[in-house]
């Protein structure tokens, strides 16, 4: 009985979290019950993974892979802990899941942290923690009868090390341990991340802001296991552009841009696939097929690519408001909404909160619901020094 419920809540929580589209697919021949072709929604195991728990990124549509140089930056790219210019620092966000239905026990709690080290402390470490709520479940037996109730949940523990490489790249490596009471296994994944910072100094030596350029692939590992099944970690792609532009010593704009692709294996219709191994390939594999397996071709491997684009204002560098756009194809989930936020800082404190407004039919979990973060940060030191660019 209890083999058979676990089964059904790993494939009901793939859904919730993944998106699925409206129509159902009939593998055997590769069509939607509306005739049309499958639109091959990616789904994976612990897509929890993916939920953005950054308040700030969250109010700029979800573009967080080059903008955060705080804790945060533990989620999207840890390169850039390399570059922030505090000795340490530490986040805590709350994010409620489905709060439109009424629902108070499924939410993602993060704790992140770093600490700067080593010579003109170019190096850092930084730590986070996971710990996604899906809620109690009650047991029945063939009469109805409640027997048993269970809590699942699920926990991804990270450290990361980073790196400056020279005054303007950095690097970043993390191991990242995943366990989950609704799969039978536990696993280590990795995360490789890689930030580039161009500033723009007048011959004046006046900063007229910078472009910060990051890429990041996470969750790079083995599957989670469910008795027979197997899935894929939501390993991702994802590229990030973030323009940094003050105007004077009260105004400052960031404008940001992220692309993000899953690099796992697109859902193939059964009857090309006679032995029905598309799903069974090793996780590389499966990384390297997932660039050129779409059944539509290049086309939908487009498709597949979720845009994220926001902007932030800062009034002397404490209050902040932000907004935001993310995009994701109606054929592979259809996530679309608009994203607004504010933040505020007071000395080495921050309070960061982000709001989610659905701008289709399509529902998706967060829609209209507030995100919260706190975060201290250590006064800054004066670690890097800027060559003028003419």
């Amino acid at each position: 009985m209890k083999k058979y419920y676990r089964l059904t809540l790993v494939t009901l929580f793939s859904l919730f979290l993944t998106q699925l589209s409206n129509a159902q697919c009939n593998a055997s021949i590769g069509l939607t019950t509306s005739g049309s072709k499958c639109g091959g929604t990616i789904q994976t195991a612990e897509p929890f993974l993916l939920i953005n728990s950054d308040p700030r990124s969250a109010g700029m549509g979800d573009a967080g892979i080059s903008i955060s140089n705080d804790a945060n930056a533990m989620h999207f790219n840890a390169s850039q802990l390399a570059f922030t210019d505090q000795k340490l620092g530490v986040s805590v966000s709350y994010t409620p899941w489905l709060t439109n239905l009424g629902v108070n026990d499924i939410y993602l709690a993060n704790a992140s942290s770093f600490y700067k080290f080593g010579k003109n402390s170019k190096q850092a470490l930084g730590f986070s923690i996971d710990y996604f709520s899906l809620g109690e479940f009650v047991y029945f037996n063939y009469n109805g009868i409640p027997v048993s109730t269970l809590k699942y949940r699920d926990l991804a523990l990270s450290l990361a090390y980073a790196r400056q490489i020279n005054e303007r790249l950095a690097i970043g490596i993390s191991s990242k341990f995943i366990s989950s009471n609704l799969y039978s296994n536990y696993q280590i994944a990795s995360n490789l991340s890689l930030t580039y910072k161009k500033p723009f100094i007048s011959k004046a030596g006046v900063n007229k802001g910078d472009l910060t350029i990051g890429t990041a692939i996470s969750n790079i590992g083995g599957k989670m296991m469910v008795y027979a099944s197997s899935d894929f970690l939501p390993t991702n792609l994802g590229i990030g552009f973030a323009l940094n532009k003050p105007l004077n010593e009260k105004h400052r704009f960031v404008l940001a841009l992220d692309f993000n692709k899953l690099l796992v294996p697109t859902p193939q219709p059964l009857s090309t696939d006679p032995n029905r191994t598309w799903k069974e390939v090793s996780p590389i594999t499966g990384i390297l097929k997932s660039f050129t397996d779409a059944p539509g071709g290049f086309s939908e491997e487009l498709q597949e690519v979720n845009i994220s684009m926001g902007v932030e204002y800062w009034f002397k560098n404490k209050i902040a408001l932000r907004s935001g756009y993310f995009y994701e194809d109606l054929s592979k989930g259809a996530r679309q909404y608009f994203t607004s936020g504010v933040g505020f800082k007071y000395k080495n404190f921050g309070i960061n909160v982000s709001y989610i407004i659905p701008s289709i039919n399509k529902r998706s979990p967060l829609d209209n619901t507030f995100r919260f973060s706190l975060a201290y940060s250590s006064k800054q030191m004066s670690l890097h020094t800027t060559q003028r660019i003419d």
